[in-house]
């Protein structure tokens, strides 16, 4: 069996995008079985440089999957074919 992809969400503090996209996170992702970690996008140069304040941004290990909006039906998909590479 394979590792578990990794999932990140790269947000900032008081931007509302990005708590919607975190909320939504929360809810679906456990129930499929799939972890997240939210970091600061100004933490890493490379980021903030990259992403500037296009964010949030959803990696999946290391890689963009998702900018700015993500719904349940979207983010559903992408953490199931995630997992069937598992």
């Amino acid at each position: 069996m394979g590792v578990s992809p990794r999932f990140q969400l790269l947000s900032r503090p008081h931007c509302h995008l990005c708590h919607e996209m975190e909320d939504l996170l929360r809810e679906v992702l456990p129930d499929l079985g799939v972890e997240f970690t939210v970091h600061d996008v100004d933490s890493d140069p490379e980021w903030k440089s990259r992403f500037g304040e296009m964010i949030p941004v959803l990696l999946r290990d290391g890689q963009p999957i998702a900018k700015l909006r993500l719904d349940r039906r979207q983010l559903m998909r992408l953490a199931r074919r995630s997992r069937r590479f598992v």
